[in-house]
């Protein structure tokens, strides 16, 4: 059993509670908007770092991808920042990860599971603070919703 932890939106701020959910991760998804390569590289100290970049992201993350197509232990992901960007054709993916409204998302889509995991940055306007944990067994997952107390 493997667990991903799935963030989006940090904006330069990662809170203590995220990073015990790092710490606790074989694998770390982030939709963007992370704002500094500090935070990239503290990311990628606690597990391996899936990251693409948001539309705050600007000259320092130039080579981080827009989107990124990943498989994880039989699990197929698609990541993007803004939901609007999601290609229409795609084929082959299991979960697609964005980010960018800040508000926690799940939904199925034709087949595919859709998962926004809000912001766990900087709060905006009364938005819940949140991310997720996925845990995958035998290409089978599920997905928790971490809502953080600040």
């Amino acid at each position: 059993m493997k667990r991903v932890a799935i963030l989006s939106d940090t904006h330069g701020l990662l809170r203590d509670e995220v990073k015990e959910e790092l710490k606790k991760s074989d694998f770390i998804l982030h939709a963007g908007d992370i704002n500094t390569q500090a935070i990239v590289d503290e990311m990628r100290s606690y597990a391996p770092l899936y990251i693409v970049r948001g539309n705050n992201d600007k000259e320092w993350a130039a080579e981080l991808p827009e989107s990124l197509s990943v498989t994880l232990e039989g699990v197929r992901f698609f990541m993007i920042h803004n939901k609007k960007q999601i290609p229409r054709d795609l084929t082959e993916v299991d979960v697609i990860v964005y980010g960018h409204s800040h508000k926690y998302e799940e939904k199925e889509e034709n087949g595919v599971f859709m998962l926004n995991p809000g912001s766990c940055g900087k709060r905006r306007f009364d938005l819940e603070i949140t991310m997720a944990v996925m845990t995958i067994s035998d290409g089978n997952y599920s997905i928790e919703k971490i809502l953080l107390n600040h």
